[in-house]
């Protein structure tokens, strides 16, 4: 608790005693059932503490839209722990492995999250009713294909966030010119020394009024 309370508040985060109870709650539901289902590498409490939910809410500053889908969630990183401090925004979580979406179900009904449902699905073969308003990621895949693969799940003015290390520059690269960097963002988890960026990408509407008028 202590580490948790010390990052937040490095961090500026508001928080209440039941969010982060609930930070904790999650914390011991990763612990419990990585023993058998080997959801994380990390094993160390403290270092997922740092690495994980300190990790996951490097973010939250940056959080837009009312839907967004974490693709690639794995074991709830980073949608539950912004859910948690997001209350008021619905997560779609999203991965295609079963066991970690048995998680996905226990940690949310165990934590009473109204405002996050999960996914068992590929990402190119979900087909929501609308799309969502962020497509949020933690290291899924390199840029240039999280833009390829997900671009139908956002509406028209909706963005990609891309959880990096180091800048990506190379990946950034290789997105084609619909769409583009409206900023990078530096973060910093307490504790932990290497880079950490965010990436923030939208549609190129330039890009596309050219198209139509070619």
């Amino acid at each position: 608790m202590a580490s948790l309370e010390a990052g937040m508040q490095s961090m500026a985060i508001d928080y209440s005693a039941e969010q982060r109870d609930q930070l904790l709650a999650y914390l011991q539901l990763l612990i419990t059932w990585n023993r058998a289902y080997n959801l994380t590498a990390i094993r160390d409490p403290a270092e997922m503490v740092k690495l994980h939910l300190l990790d996951s809410l490097t973010v939250l500053p940056h959080i837009q839209g009312q839907r967004l889908i974490d693709v690639g969630t794995g074991a709830g990183l980073p949608g539950i722990p912004l859910a948690i401090m997001c209350p008021d925004r619905h997560f779609t979580l999203l991965d295609s492995n079963g066991k970690r979406t048995r998680f996905l179900f226990q940690a949310r009904c165990k934590l009473g999250l109204a405002n996050v449902s999960e996914i068992q699905s590929r990402v190119e073969e979900h087909r929501p009713d609308r799309g969502y308003d962020a497509v949020l990621s933690r290291a899924f895949t390199s840029v240039a294909d999280m833009v390829n693969k997900c671009a139908h799940l956002l509406t028209t003015d909706g963005l990609f966030l891309a959880m990096k290390g180091k800048f990506p520059q190379s990946e950034l690269s290789e997105v084609g010119k619909a769409y583009k960097v409206d900023v990078s963002h530096t973060l910093q988890v307490p504790g932990v020394e290497g880079e950490r960026h965010l990436i923030v990408i939208s549609r190129n509407a330039l890009a596309e009024c050219s198209d139509k008028t070619a």
